[in-house]
């Protein structure tokens, strides 16, 4: 199998997969909203709703407000939003994170909110690699993401979305040091590792075995699978 290609930043990749015309997009799990500020700053005419469960990072995220976007509370499997309102939805490592039995429930609500020719983008990290070798020290990953992977594979033998794209490539993840890590990815507001002094120090150790040393940081690369949706309308 030929090595996925590198793209340094993926909204490069996002934005040449917008469907025609995309004037509204809904975020769902926004997390910080990094990318639905940076999408705005480079398509500065679309309108963002970001969706985002946990309470402390909607906190974070309403004292940063910006022309454009708005933050609204709440889960993709109940989406506090119109029908039809939205020509995109974006699930950016997000998916995996909805309880395995309310995933059909999600999919169901984004078709939903989608416009006729509107499109669902669903980004996931896939379970391989160094990154993931320090990451599952912590935080095992390997049944979510396949649930939300057998999700979407569903979705389509039932008929209910039709495979517009799917791309797999790799993109970078720096570091300043392992400080930053742990407070990015340890100490996430949305999740209790329960991370003891021992596991802490196993962490740092396959961190420093598994990451390069770049420009003073640290950086790792991390495979990824995009699938691009559309809802087959009755």
């Amino acid at each position: 199998m030929p090595t996925p290609r590198l793209i340094e930043d993926e909204l490069d990749l996002l934005v040449t997969l917008l469907p025609s015309p995309c004037r509204r997009v809904v975020e769902l799990g926004c997390g910080a909203a990094a990318t639905a500020r940076a999408l705005l700053r480079r398509r500065p005419e679309l309108e963002v709703v970001a969706i985002e469960v946990d309470e402390r990072q909607m906190a974070k995220n309403l004292a940063a407000p910006q022309e454009r976007l708005t933050f609204v509370a709440g889960v993709a499997q109940a989406i506090p939003c119109a029908d039809s309102s939205f020509d995109l939805a974006l699930m950016l490592k997000s998916l995996h994170h909805v309880p395995v039995d309310a995933m059909p429930r999600a999919l169901a609500e984004v078709a939903r909110v989608l416009r006729p020719g509107g499109a669902l983008y669903v980004s996931e990290p896939v379970f391989d690699g160094p990154f993931n070798e320090v990451v599952r020290l912590f935080n095992d990953e390997r049944e979510v993401r396949a649930a939300a992977q057998e999700a979407l594979d569903a979705a389509l033998r039932d008929g209910s979305w039709q495979q517009v794209a799917e791309i797999r490539f790799e993109t970078p993840v720096v570091f300043s040091d392992f400080a930053d890590f742990e407070q990015r990815l340890m100490q996430a507001t949305y999740a209790d590792h329960r991370i003891d002094a021992a596991l802490r120090e196993r962490v740092r150790a396959a961190f420093e075995a598994h990451g390069s040393s770049v420009g003073g940081g640290v950086r790792f690369v991390r495979p990824m699978h995009v699938r691009v949706l559309q809802p087959r309308r009755p």
